[in-house]
C-alpha cells in the first residue's frame, strides 16, 4: 500500500478583516463539527495541527484612515505565511481554517515564497479585488486577491521575503454575485477569469470547473483553492460573514470539489468566512468540512 498523503491543519482564528464578529470562531467550529473524522475518510493523513496566535485589536489607530486594522492584518498575515511556507517545506498540503477572507493574504504570501508560478481558484460571492482607495468599508476581507495580484498598496512582499505575485492569467473566481464598480473595471481591463452565478446557471458547474482547471493549471506549479463559504447559497449555509441569496447548491459545491480533487493539482486549501454566531446547529460548519473532504478526494463509492 502506498504511503498516505500528508496534511497540515493551520487554524487562524482572525476576524478583524471584517466588520461583523463571529468569523474568528470559524476554525474551532469546523473542528467541533468533526473535521478530523472527515479527514480520516480520505487518502490524507494528518501530519500536524497548528494554531496561529492572532493579534488582538490595537488601541492605537492606524495611520491609514482608509483601511481598518492594517497593523493586525499584516501581523496575522506574516504568522500565517510562515506556517504555510513551513508546511510546504515539510512536504505536506496546508489546510488553512479561517477566520475572515483576509487570512488568504497570509496564505498566498506563504505559498508564493515556495511556488514561483501558482494557480488560484477563488470561490466567493464577491471577488476580493477591492483596494484601499476603492473599498466601501475599509476592511481587508474583500482585498485578498487585489493584494496577491499587486493591485493594492499592501503587497505580498510586505508579508514574506518573496515578492512573487499571483499571475492574473492563472486566477479564476467562481460563484460571484456581488461586484463593486472598481472591481468590475479591474476584471475587464485585466482580463481576469470570473464565473458568476449566471455563468454557472448557463454553463453548468462541470463546464465551469473544467475551464477553471485549464486556466489555473496552465503551466503552473499547482493550484490553491480559496473557499469562502459565502459562495454557497444561504439556504444551505446560513452561517457566513456576508450571506447573499442565489449561491451554489449543496450538490453543485460538492461536485465542484470532487472534480477539483480528481485533477490531482491541489497544493493547498483555505476555507474562510464561517460565522459561528450566525450558524444554525453548525449547519454551515458541517457542510464546509464535507466539502473539504471532497477536495481531499473523498467519494461516495
Amino acid at each position: 500500500m502506498s504511503a498516505r498523503k500528508q496534511l497540515s491543519i493551520i487554524q487562524v482564528p482572525f476576524g478583524l478583516g471584517t466588520g461583523r464578529p463571529g468569523t474568528e470562531d470559524g476554525p474551532e467550529s469546523m473542528i467541533q463539527a468533526g473535521l478530523i473524522r472527515q479527514i480520516r475518510k480520505t487518502e490524507y493523513e494528518l501530519a500536524g495541527e497548528y494554531m496561529v496566535r492572532c493579534p488582538l485589536p490595537s488601541v492605537v489607530s492606524s495611520k491609514d484612515e482608509q483601511v481598518k486594522h492594517l497593523p493586525e492584518v499584516k501581523e496575522m498575515s506574516k504568522l500565517v505565511a510562515k506556517q504555510v511556507s513551513q508546511a510546504i517545506q515539510n512536504g505536506t498540503v496546508p489546510l488553512v481554517l479561517g477566520g475572515d477572507h483576509s487570512v488568504s493574504i497570509g496564505v498566498l504570501a506563504g505559498l508564493t515564497s515556495q511556488f514561483s508560478n501558482l494557480g488560484v481558484i477563488y470561490f466567493d460571492a464577491h471577488v476580493g479585488l477591492n483596494t484601499e482607495e476603492a473599498s466601501p468599508t475599509g476592511y481587508f476581507n474583500r482585498m485578498s486577491l487585489a493584494v496577491a495580484l499587486g493591485k493594492a498598496r499592501l503587497k505580498l512582499g510586505d508579508i514574506s521575503s518573496s515578492d512573487t505575485l499571483i499571475k492574473k492569467e492563472n486566477v479564476v473566481i467562481i460563484g460571484v454575485r456581488d461586484v463593486e464598480p472598481d472591481e468590475r473595471e479591474l476584471i475587464v481591463t485585466e482580463g481576469i477569469s470570473c464565473f458568476t452565478m449566471h455563468d454557472i446557471d448557463r454553463m453548468g458547474i462541470e463546464k465551469v470547473i473544467e475551464k477553471a482547471l485549464q486556466i489555473a493549471g496552465h503551466g503552473t506549479d499547482g493550484i490553491h483553492i480559496s473557499f469562502d463559504a459565502d459562495c454557497l447559497d444561504p439556504l444551505e449555509a446560513p452561517g457566513v460573514g456576508m450571506p447573499m441569496p442565489g449561491g451554489l447548491t449543496y450538490r453543485e459545491a460538492h461536485f465542484a470539489c470532487e472534480l477539483l480533487a480528481e485533477s490531482a493539482r491541489i497544493v493547498s486549501i483555505d476555507v474562510v468566512e464561517i460565522n459561528s454566531m450566525l450558524d444554525e446547529s453548525r449547519r454551515t460548519a458541517r457542510l464546509a468540512i464535507g466539502l473539504i473532504a471532497s477536495l481531499l478526494g473523498k467519494r461516495i463509492l
